[in-house]
């Protein structure tokens, strides 16, 4: 099969849009973080939580919803440690972040054994089916590639409206995207530079967490430690990629998914020929290629990685 049959194909793009949504979820988060003037390399652990909140609730009997709730709910709590450490205390943005990461994909992995100790193959639950709209899901191409996926697939997309219309619609999102660049201004506004850092930072990682549970409740039917496999990086990675702007944060996501597919068909059809390690590679070095090319003049916030301190000029 040619690379143009390929993408011409229905089935493609149906994985690559499947394959897109957690990575979206994590980029919006990342990018609300970042516009806010706070890098979270805690993202990484974050998702990996929310695999493991997410599944944990559906195994102990909640349901599909309650678990992405208490996903988000997961998210947001190590948002507000990161934001406690960072925000409030003035702390390494990079070294809370990797402990942040460290310490989620730890406790992950511990409450996984304490609640499975003697467990050799994962338990597996029921997931978010694909949907079934009447009318919808029959029109050609889009119905299936869209109206076809798991509800959590247009969580992302709405995720993605509903942070791009905040950014730019709202004086809330005013309030943000200044936070990042001149906080000075918007302390000069008698609004609190620290509390809208956190706030962002919390519903960054909220969102975070989400894209991690769609992997439990959406893509598999089980949870596995280091399921993440990397997403949480290659998030960061989209942010920049995507000039901290919502609508190019879902063109990235695509493009990062894109390539995992496109080498997931060829690896099937070309066999043992070359060493499967190869193609593992091939969507990291074309999103790297991507990423020097379309960043190359980027407008990172100002205010980034930079602490605030009241009063301080």
């Amino acid at each position: 099969m040619g690379v143009l049959e390929l993408l011409l194909e229905t089935g493609f793009w149906v994985a690559t849009v499947r394959m897109a949504t957690p990575l979206l979820f994590g980029t919006l988060g990342e990018l609300i973080c970042e516009r806010a003037g706070v890098l979270n390399l805690g993202i990484e652990g974050i998702m990996a939580a929310g695999c493991m909140g997410g599944w944990c609730w559906v195994y102990l009997g909640g349901s599909l919803w309650g678990a992405v709730g208490f996903a988000a709910a997961v998210g947001a709590a190590l948002g507000l440690v990161h934001a406690l450490l960072t925000v409030r205390l003035g702390l390494s943005q990079h070294v809370t972040g990797l402990g942040i990461t460290m310490l989620a994909s730890a406790l992950s992995s511990f409450a996984f054994r304490m609640l499975l100790p003697k467990a050799t193959t994962p338990p597996k639950i029921t997931p978010f089916a694909a949907m079934d709209i009447p009318g919808l899901g029959s029109i050609p191409f889009l119905g299936p590639v869209l109206f076809g996926q798991t509800p959590l697939t247009l969580l992302a997309l709405a995720a993605l409206a509903v942070t791009a219309w905040v950014l730019y619609r709202t004086p809330a999102g005013l309030a943000l995207r200044m936070a990042g660049e001149n906080p000075m201004a918007v302390e000069s506004q008698g609004l609190s530079v620290h509390a809208i850092r956190t706030a962002a930072v919390m519903a960054g990682s909220a969102l975070m967490a989400v894209g991690g549970a769609f992997l439990t409740l959406a893509a598999f039917d089980a949870y596995y430690i280091g399921m993440v496999n990397g997403r949480g990086w290659i998030c960061i990675a989209l942010v920049v990629f995507a000039s901290w702007r919502p609508g190019k944060a879902l063109l990235g996501a695509l493009l990062f998914a894109a390539f995992d597919a496109v080498q997931m068909r060829v690896q099937q059809q070309a066999g043992l020929a070359i060493p499967y390690q190869v193609y593992l590679m091939m969507p990291y070095v074309f999103s790297i290629v991507a990423l020097v090319v379309m960043s190359r003049r980027a407008a990172y916030p100002a205010a980034l990685l930079v602490p605030f301190r009241k009063g301080e000029r």
